[in-house]
């Protein structure tokens, strides 16, 4: 069954190039009113263009139905600006799309700490302030698709990018619980993170390789996050034609007694700790709570 968007109204940010541009374009082409957002510049944030406009005129030639805003998502009065000309144009927003990013990579030691709270207020902020924005829109028609854009930088590390990947890592706490505050009201938020050949990763990746990681390759699934009946609390891994989900488990570990709870025994039984046999998957942060209280009660039992 072909996956449509008719009658949707969709926010991408950060939509002038690269990822943003084509789910923009993927979105509209399969029937969504799509607001581009692109506050312009270059990677690190700097500087102006018209980037999002030329989108819009893409979609509008295609036959669909855009319009462009320069909003700065780490701004949260243009960002409520922004949400508040789609209400007033169209409606309501079904899809928001929390893309926008910048760089400013350097090793920690290196790294300013403006350059690090600047990059955390365009990737978890923007996200926080685009969300915020369309909330209680969604809650009140009982429909909402939000999808965060994380990072195998914020799930796994980068060298050079503890700013962007500690970001990255935050918005992935931010979808876990806004997946338990909106399953009643039919609002599913889900993570994506992309390996494409953009601009982020000019110089890092060759020409060759990069023709393979196209920014198409990554909204295929992208789209598949945003339809009636999207997944919800995925984090959704997409580059180069590869698609994957990436879990956080957490393992079933041992219990100390009262009279072992001490730093050399918790060394002593690291192994055993970090032992993935019987390792559960999580959906709520009060599961690791009850394990442990399970495992108190049960052993205290043995001991009386």
């Amino acid at each position: 069954m072909s996956i449509r968007y008719d009658g949707r109204v969709a926010i991408i940010t950060g939509a002038g190039n690269g990822l943003g541009r084509s789910h923009a374009l993927g979105l509209a082409s399969r029937g969504a009113k799509v607001l581009v957002n692109d506050l312009g510049g270059a990677v690190d944030g700097t500087g102006e263009s018209d980037a999002a406009r030329e989108v819009v005129e893409e979609i509008i030639a295609a036959g669909g139905e855009a319009m462009a805003n320069g909003a700065d998502v780490s701004k949260i009065d243009e960002v409520k600006e922004m949400v508040a000309q789609v209400i007033t144009e169209w409606g309501g927003v079904d899809i928001l799309v929390n893309n926008a990013g910048i760089l400013r990579d350097k090793t920690f030691s290196k790294m300013t700490m403006n350059d690090f709270r600047h990059v955390v207020d365009v990737h978890l902020m923007g996200s926080v302030y685009c969300t915020k924005a369309v909330w209680n829109d969604m809650k009140e028609k009982g429909f909402g698709r939000i999808v965060m854009t994380t990072s195998s930088s914020g799930l796994y590390g980068n060298f050079g990018q503890a700013n962007y990947g500690a970001a990255k890592m935050a918005v992935v706490g931010l979808m876990n619980t806004l997946v338990m505050e909106g399953e009643k009201y039919n609002i599913k938020v889900n993570c994506l993170a992309p390996a494409a050949g953009t601009r982020m990763l000019e110089g890092l990746m060759s020409e060759e390789n990069s023709e393979l990681m196209t920014p198409k390759a990554v909204t295929a699934g992208l789209l598949t996050l945003c339809d009636d009946e999207a997944p919800n609390r995925t984090i959704l891994c997409a580059g180069g034609g590869g698609f994957a989900c990436t879990h956080i488990y957490e393992t079933n570990g041992v219990f100390l007694p009262d009279d072992a709870q001490d730093p050399e025994n918790v060394r002593a039984r690291m192994e055993a700790i970090n032992d993935p046999k019987g390792e559960e998957l999580f959906v709520g942060g009060y599961q690791q709570a009850d394990k442990f209280l399970e495992m108190a009660q049960r052993n205290n039992t043995r001991t009386d």
